[in-house]
């Protein structure tokens, strides 16, 4: 079993409008915007990051807004929520300023004895806050939204898989455990991880497959502390029958992909060397920062994609 994984790094998923995206994250949930950067793969399409203060690991949501994209078809095979962690007793305030911001699909919920609230993304991606009296992790407080009720950061994803039982093996593997169980779900935790630590593996075998496309997560992310631990979990997947990526320098984390059994796509990522390497910590998230192969099109990209407020 690893111990390198201290829990999750990031969740990335896919938007069709920047503008209604960074207004989402960064007004009606009060997070901050750490990075304004484009699509390696992709320049002409911003990849934005949403998060703390300075994009602690754990609490950062990434974007990649589309225009033209088709909409996503949930099913199994994909993250299906994104939990974000909150003080004890907030919900109730975050229930109203959801109804004011015309927030969809708000619902309180029960989850292994947590108190939480669903809700929906603009582009229709399952969110939750679950209220956890024991996250210490420190909010960002510029965003509109108080410290005693404002996001600390994920506290959890769930996996919607045809059936959870290999996935489960390896996130064992890689260092969880499980630590609860009810029902058809079945939940894993890192013991002493960075807060971002649980995984809820669902299992549904009569569901269809997802289809990726608007509103669905493209991947999700692990933290490692540094490049060497990265490269002995990749040896160790690799040891184990899996095909891992050669690593890949994200800028602001080194990165790893393999696919998984339930059909998720997962990456290990650095938590070196963080979302300040090109810009202060005061002004994240203001310019539009661009990969080295992609500078000459600084111009073009400039004038064509959309101004975003903040």
């Amino acid at each position: 079993m690893l111990d390198q994984i201290k829990g999750l790094h990031h969740v990335t998923s896919m938007a069709r409008d920047a503008r209604q995206n960074n207004d989402f994250f960064t007004h009606k949930l009060g997070l901050r915007r750490v990075k304004k950067t484009v699509n390696f793969d992709a320049p002409d399409v911003y990849h934005l990051y949403y998060a703390d203060e300075v994009g602690t690991p754990g609490s950062v949501m990434t974007y990649f807004p589309f225009p033209n994209i088709g909409k996503g078809r949930h099913g199994v095979g994909e993250v299906g929520t994104t939990a974000y962690s909150v003080p004890e007793g907030t919900l109730a305030y975050w229930e109203e300023r959801f109804t004011d911001e015309g927030v969809t699909n708000v619902a309180r919920e029960d989850s292994f004895g947590e108190k939480r609230l669903g809700f929906a993304g603009p582009d229709g991606d399952g969110f939750a806050l679950v209220e956890d009296k024991a996250d210490s992790r420190a909010p960002w407080v510029k965003g509109g939204i108080a410290a005693d009720e404002a996001i600390r950061g994920f506290h959890s994803v769930s996996l919607r898989l045809k059936d959870g039982g290999a996935t489960e093996e390896l996130l064992k593997f890689m260092g969880y455990e499980e630590v609860n169980k009810s029902g058809n779900v079945r939940r894993l935790a890192i013991r002493n991880g960075n807060g971002a630590d649980v995984v809820d593996i669902e299992s549904l075998p009569t569901a269809p497959f997802a289809d990726l496309g608007v509103g669905s997560v493209h991947h999700v992310a692990f933290s490692v502390e540094n490049r060497a631990k990265q490269l002995e979990v990749r040896k160790a997947l690799m040891d184990t029958g899996y095909g891992v990526t050669p690593v890949i320098d994200r800028d602001y984390f080194w990165a790893i992909y393999f696919r998984t059994p339930g059909g998720v796509l997962f990456e290990v990522a650095t938590n070196e060397p963080g979302f300040d390497r090109d810009e202060d910590t005061a002004h994240l998230g203001e310019a539009l920062k661009l990969p080295t192969q992609h500078q000459h099109l600084r111009p073009y990209l400039e004038q064509h994609l959309q101004k975003l407020e903040g």
